[in-house]
């Protein structure tokens, strides 16, 4: 086991941090609104009561920004903890499928699937999981070589207890995580102020491409989505997101 120094994380977050604010901008870059229109639920601003089209597009914009955001962040993290652990204990990224770190430490071999929290999965995802854990078992267990393995479903934030899940795995989250790959309990809060660095300069520039694209897909909405009077047509929204194509049409009172 390697010490881990700070320094080290912040020199790999100050020239790695760059990419998640590339895919950020990435995800702006959206040229028309009735394609982000088909991904959300209408029904959700009907009910809502939501009958600005500038407060519409603004909500879909920043729901498909949040679920972008988390998956980019979430595979960002993977790489740091996969960096953090290769220094303290010399993990690395594992070739087996659905295991994204390897690593060993005081005779065990731990095998390691990252999320960014500890809410990502339905049963059918976790059993998923398991499936992989026991499928890299069976591939260690082939090797000839007699290794005591353990597995873990590792989160970057969030709370969990030590519980054995499923007899099969452990589930540590947030600070217990951090501190399982690097040795460090506190690592979790240190962890904040080097992702800080400079988020403010790229955050304007994130604003000011975020601000045209609303101004843009608001002039959109109105043009394709409101009525002369400036009403949102909600028929035809829920049309486009939901009808089965078959040319089928509706009496505008019945909806």
């Amino acid at each position: 086991m390697n010490r881990l120094s700070i320094k080290d994380v912040e020199k790999y977050v100050e020239n790695n941090i760059q990419s998640f604010h590339t895919k950020r901008l990435e995800g702006l870059e959206i040229d028309d609104i009735k394609k982000l229109l088909k991904r959300k639920n209408p029904y959700l601003f009907k009910v809502k009561n939501i009958d600005n089209a500038n407060d519409v597009v603004r909500g879909i914009l920043d729901a498909h920004i949040s679920s972008s955001e988390e998956t980019k962040f979430g595979d960002w993290l993977e790489g740091l903890a996969i960096y953090i652990c290769g220094k303290v204990y010399g993990g690395q990224k594992s070739s087996s499928e659905g295991i994204d770190l390897e690593f060993s430490k005081d005779g065990v071999r731990y095998l390691v699937n990252i999320k960014s929290g500890p809410n990502w999965a339905n049963s059918s995802q976790i059993n998923k999981m398991v499936e992989s854990f026991k499928a890299a078992k069976k591939t260690l267990s082939t090797s000839g070589a007699k290794v005591n393995v353990e597995f873990i479903n590792g989160c970057c934030y969030g709370k969990s207890g030590n519980s054995l899940l499923k007899g099969y795995y452990y589930k540590y989250c947030g600070q217990k995580f951090w501190e399982f790959i690097s040795g460090d309990r506190d690592l979790y809060t240190k962890l904040i102020e080097p992702l800080g660095k400079k988020a403010k300069e790229r955050n304007e520039e994130f604003m000011d491409k975020y601000n045209a694209l609303l101004n843009k897909l608001t002039r959109q909405f109105i043009d394709e989505f409101c009525d002369e009077q400036g009403k949102i047509d909600w028929n035809k929204i829920v049309k486009l997101n939901s009808a089965d194509g078959r040319g089928i049409t509706y009496n505008k009172d019945s909806v």
